[in-house]
């Protein structure tokens, strides 16, 4: 059973937001803010019933709602509206043979289209409606959605209600970057121990845990400190005044003992090796049993070659399974299949399974990040070499009182000339305006307008190249197109002659 699509509506930073997915291998790569980590989020709600590992309903909060539609909601209010609150609709539709989703399929669903399929959903409760009234009252006090209003719904295609023992879907959700920390314990390692233990493990390590506690009170050193404790308290009533360790609680162990490694307590570990644990155990112990695999940004803190390791790791336990993961690095991409990866821009999906195969092939094979820069890049400049890098930077700086073009949005990306089309390829898939800086090499209408003339048809691609033949670089163009005093100011240098 796999997830084929899913609708997002009014969460997080997604508005009104659909993907599909391969029954395989998904990643989905995109900017920051751009709502990668909010599919995770609405697929593990959607399955699990949760929010920030806790049960969905004590998690409603208003800023899980998208800001667009909050804004619309409190401006409709101040134009004397009684609008009702927008609601978060998340629906998950599967691809399955398996009997146990039978009452999955139905028509209630945003498209009522016969599918199989799930409903999250965080809204309006109706029988709030006289405090809802009197909370809108005076509109220009309304700063946001009142959440304690709210319920969140939970039911398949069909409209049974559901919980989570009554779906037969297992998904693990696997997010290493957050560590949270008390009494020197990593609550995310300590389950994952907890998990892996059967009960009378777990209950024999309680059983030595209390008696290493109690041993305690019987070193001669506590003795002899009780023994002036219990002096002390004597002057004050007739029981004895001791100290010891709390034995009272059943598990105390979890609370208390800490995972090693080579003997290092693990909250001592570097992070990377600290993530590399986390996602190797959740790996050896949960993935088994789950037939969805979330994967939230696996590079984290990682040195190329551990990341190689973890990303083969990562391949085998999760063959035969789908895997949703995200991530920024390129390595990923290109290990994992480029044909597997989903963009996310701008509120839409990308399929690079969409570029033509030479394109494919030939990112397959390109090293570094430029795979992704075109994509997360705001405003992108592609360049033939690092020296036109340089001299677009200066000129750029000189025009905007020092600014380097970053600073702005614009990213200078060096490529080789025969990779422009390949990077114009991406451009067009994504509707995403660039710049190319070229030589014309010596013949402006071969190597320009014959060689780029399918791509010049859209208005948000710009070839810059020079039309005079006799130039056939940047550089001589620069000198051609400039006095000797500007070269000299460029550079910093003092030629006496061009």
């Amino acid at each position: 059973m796999i997830i084929k699509k899913v609708k997002i509506l009014n969460f997080k930073s997604l508005r009104d937001f659909e993907i599909e997915f391969n029954n395989d291998i998904n990643i989905i790569v995109g900017n920051n803010e751009s709502g990668k980590s909010t599919i995770l989020e609405a697929i593990n709600l959607a399955l699990n019933g949760q929010l920030n590992g806790r049960q969905a309903i004590n998690e409603i909060s208003p800023y899980i709602f998208n800001l667009e539609i909050v804004n619309e909601f409190k401006a409709d209010l101040v134009a004397g509206n009684t609008p009702l609150p927008p609601s978060i609709l998340i629906e998950l539709y599967f691809t399955s043979e398996d009997p146990k989703l039978a009452s999955f399929k139905g028509t209630d669903n945003s498209e009522k289209s016969n599918e199989l399929g799930i409903v999250a959903s965080i809204e309006f409760d109706e029988r709030f409606n006289d405090e809802y009234l009197s909370y809108i009252e005076n509109p220009a006090q309304v700063k946001n959605i009142p959440t304690e209003y709210f319920k969140f719904n939970w039911h398949s295609f069909s409209g049974a209600s559901l919980t989570k023992r009554g779906i037969p879907i297992t998904t693990t959700l696997i997010d290493a970057s957050t560590i949270r920390l008390q009494y020197g314990t990593d609550y995310y390692i300590q389950k994952i121990i907890n998990d892996t233990l059967d009960p009378t493990q777990r209950t024999n390590l309680s059983l030595i845990y209390r008696g290493l506690k109690e041993s305690f009170s019987s070193e001669e050193a506590i003795q002899e400190i009780n023994d002036v404790l219990s002096d002390t308290s004597a002057n004050l009533n007739e029981k004895a005044l001791s100290v010891s360790i709390d034995v009272s609680q059943k598990h105390s162990w979890e609370t208390h003992l800490t995972a090693y490694l080579d003997e290092i307590p693990f909250n001592y570990l570097g992070k990377g090796e600290q993530n590399i644990l986390k996602i190797l155990l959740a790996l050896e112990r949960q993935v088994e049993d789950s037939n969805i695999i979330l994967l939230e940004e696996p590079e984290n803190h990682l040195s190329y070659s551990t990341m190689s390791k973890l990303i083969k790791r990562v391949h085998e336990k999760c063959e035969g399974k789908q895997l949703i993961l995200t991530s920024h690095n390129t390595f990923i991409l290109n290990k994992l299949g480029l044909e597997k990866v989903i963009l996310i821009a701008n509120g839409t999906q990308t399929n690079l399974s969409a570029l033509s195969e030479e394109t494919q092939n030939y990112f397959r094979k390109l090293p570094g990040f430029d795979t992704l820069r075109l994509v997360i890049a705001e405003k992108p400049i592609l360049v033939e070499g690092p020296s036109d890098e340089l001299i677009v930077q200066k000129a750029y700086m000189m025009q905007n009182e020092g600014k380097l073009p970053i600073e702005d949005g614009w990213d200078i990306i060096t490529v080789r000339g025969l990779s422009f089309k390949r990077f114009l390829d991406i451009s067009i898939l994504l509707g995403k305006q660039v710049v190319v800086v070229t030589d014309n090499d010596g013949n402006y209408a071969k190597n320009i307008t014959g060689k780029y003339q399918d791509y010049l048809v859209h208005d948000f691609i710009n070839i810059c190249a020079d039309t005079n033949n006799d130039y056939p670089t940047l550089e001589p163009q620069i000198v051609n197109d400039n006095t000797l005093e500007n070269i000299n100011i460029i550079l910093g240098k003092e030629f006496e002659s061009k």
